[in-house]
């Protein structure tokens, strides 16, 4: 059964949207000397997802080949059902965008923010998670 309808079904029949994420494959290309990723990984995993991890010197190149603006490149690029995932990203917008058909190709968090998944330390103020995609401008997905 298609994951759309498996998340559609789940919400008619109450239930949480963590039951239909499990087995979400995310290949995801790192840095190998960054942790941050490493705990992002795990902390993906921890909510339902499959996370295979690629260590890659040439991040810049992932970047390039998946149109990743600079200004919205995080530490790693994830690719999750056929759209990117560019950095911390939380893992319940993931789910969001994968259940809503977002347009465009996936969503980002900049930067390695310090209090997002994977990067420890208290937040100082509102992170904002964007749109990814060719052909439409990035606008803002959502804070947290």
């Amino acid at each position: 059964m298609h994951t759309i309808k498996k998340l559609a079904l789940g919400v008619a029949l109450g239930l949480p949207l963590s039951v239909f994420a499990a087995g979400i494959p995310v290949k995801m290309y790192k840095n190998p000397n960054c942790g941050c990723c490493d705990r992002w990984a795990a902390y993906m995993e921890a909510n339902g997802f499959t996370v295979e991890t690629i260590n890659t010197p040439d991040l810049a190149s992932i970047k390039a080949q998946y149109h990743v603006p600079t200004n919205l490149a995080g530490c790693h690029t994830a690719l999750i059902e056929g759209h990117v995932v560019e950095g911390l990203v939380p893992a319940k917008y993931v789910k969001q965008m994968l259940a809503e058909h977002i347009a465009g190709q996936g969503l980002s968090l900049p930067g390695m923010p310090v209090g997002a998944p994977g990067m420890p330390g208290e937040q100082a103020g509102p992170l904002t998670v964007y749109t990814l995609g060719p052909g439409a401008a990035s606008k803002a997905y959502a804070s947290f």
